[in-house]
């Protein structure tokens, strides 16, 4: 591993999802000027997310379908040969 590559100034920073208020606690590196008392009572750096893995619609099988075969169709009849 290379020296002086990696950035020296980790530190324990809370993530939180704002559509749905999860929150978790990690090292990070990420600037902020927010700040948010955590579980433990001391208070740490927040990043605010707007999807996370609770969230994000692949991670909780809520996808939407998108119907496939009607843009097809439609696509078929725009530009069908005369």
């Amino acid at each position: 591993m290379k020296k002086g590559i990696h950035p020296e100034n980790y530190r324990f920073v809370v993530f939180k999802d704002v559509s749905n208020d999860y929150a978790f606690l990690t090292r990070s590196t990420a600037e902020t000027k927010d700040t948010i008392k955590w579980e433990d009572g001391n208070e740490y750096p927040l990043v605010k997310l707007e999807i996370s893995n609770t969230s994000h619609p692949y991670f909780t099988g809520k996808m939407k379908l998108i119907d496939t075969a009607g843009r097809v169709d439609k696509f078929r009849t725009r530009y069908k040969k005369k």
